[in-house]
Order: structure tokens, then sequence, then C-alpha cells
């Protein structure tokens, strides 16, 4: 497994969002993360990159745990793209990808060939090469959110971690940057795992399913959650409906 979380408790505040919970994310997989608004999808992302602490229990990435990591091993290890709207008006697109090989330049951060190929191969992987010497304010949210991808495939970790990638995006681009996603696991054998509210897209097109029904974590693959009652549960009283037959959600009638 590379995410592994063993009796993890965290809180913001005083206030607890996961309590005691376990569960494991392997490696060539893509798994979406759900839950309500406020209920720590953030904060689970965030911990697991080594961004912030769970109250209690160990975290475990590759084998190795999380709080035993150097800062350097960490970068080797795990990549976050956030979801914040990036725009950097006077770099290259291919310069914003070349930051995630900071890990592992020489002290100066001098390129070597072998990482201007890294570059090159990660542009190319998301489908951004004839983007590498535009910059990114001059191009949609969907291909700037390419090429943070790109740049965390630089970084070369086998764990990506994405806090609501597709938050900016229209239809037709959630899906697709979805798709390129499970591409990704599944043929870079990269262990991804990334947070969002578009349960159709989390249900057709991810190997699994990681839900927060404060303070509980369910882990589930995508088919044993559709069918397992707690999505259901998860829109109770909020005057939602989900088909688990279909993977439809429908405002219930009044």
């Amino acid at each position: 497994m590379s995410i592994t979380l063993s009796h993890i408790t965290l809180a913001y505040g005083s206030r607890i969002l996961l309590q005691d919970v376990s569960a494991s994310v392997p490696r060539g997989s893509l798994t979406a993360l759900i839950g309500r608004n406020g209920t720590g999808k953030s904060t689970l992302l965030r911990a697991a990159a080594g961004l912030g602490e769970a109250a209690s229990g160990e975290i475990t990435l590759c084998g190795h745990a999380l709080a035993s990591l150097t800062p350097l091993q960490r970068a080797s290890t795990v990549s976050f793209v956030t979801t914040d709207k990036v725009r950097i008006p006077n770099l290259a697109c291919e310069d914003v990808v070349a930051l995630g090989r900071a890990p592992y330049t020489n002290w100066i951060g001098r390129m070597q060939e072998a990482d201007r190929d890294i570059v090159a191969r990660s542009l190319a992987l998301v489908g951004m090469s004839g983007f590498a010497r535009k910059t990114m304010d001059r191009m949609s949210d969907g291909e700037c959110q390419r090429i943070l991808i790109a740049r965390a495939l630089a970084q070369d970790t086998p764990v990506i971690l994405l806090d609501e990638p597709t938050a900016f995006l229209d239809l037709p681009n959630r899906y697709e940057l979805a798709t390129l996603l499970r591409r990704l696991a599944h043929d870079e054998g990269k262990c991804i795992l990334f947070s969002t509210h578009d349960l159709d897209v989390a249900l057709g097109l991810c190997d699994a399913i990681a839900l927060i029904d404060t303070p509980a974590l369910h882990c589930l693959p995508a088919a044993e959650m559709a069918a397992s009652g707690h999505i259901e549960r998860l829109f109770a009283g909020a005057g939602i409906t989900f088909d688990p037959a279909t993977l439809t959600v429908r405002l219930a009638k009044k």
C-alpha cells in the first residue's frame, strides 16, 4: 500500500473531524475523497502530505512512517496539488513544471539533461507539450490544472494528492481531468488520492471511494461504495436522493 492510515484522529481546533480511523490506498489506483463541506477532506490531504499533523495515530507512505521522513525524503515521496487558482504571469509552463525537480537538482538548483527530459515527458503525459513556452496567465483553468499536475509528475513521487482539482472546471473538463488522473494512476503506477464534490465523476471513473462521515471514514471500491448505503446516509436530511442503480444524485421532490 502507498498510503496507510492507522488509528488516525484529526481535529480542527476543538472539533473532532475523524476519530480512530484506519484505511489504505494502493499504488496504481485512483481514489476519490468525498464528504460534505467542513468534514475534513482538505485537512486529511494536508496531513497525508506532511503539511499538517494528526492529533493521534500514524500515517505511512510507501512503507515509511511520514513523521520519520526528512523534508527531502517527503518531497520525493508525495506531491500535493492545492485547490488554489495559480496564475504565474512571467514564467513559462515548462519552468513551472521544472519546479517539481527541486528535490533532485544540485544545491544551486541547476537542471541537468535528465531533469529536462523528465519535464518534457511530464508535459507530454498531460497533453501540454505545445504549451511549454506559454505563460499560465493566458490559459484556461483546465489547462492550468494540467500544468500543475505535470509539475507533480515531474516531482516523480509515487503518491500524488490533489485538493478538489475539478473545482473550477465545467462538466466536460471535469471528466477529462479525472480520466487523465485515472490513466496516470494505472499506466504510471501512481497512488492518486483527490478530493471532489463530483459524485458522478468519482463513482464513474475512480477505482475506490473514501467517504468521510464524521467522525468515520469509509473506504471501499467504487461499485461497493455505491451499493453500501453510505452515500444515501451522507445526504440524509439534505433534500437529496442518490440512486445507486444509475449513480445519479437528484434533489428530492417536494
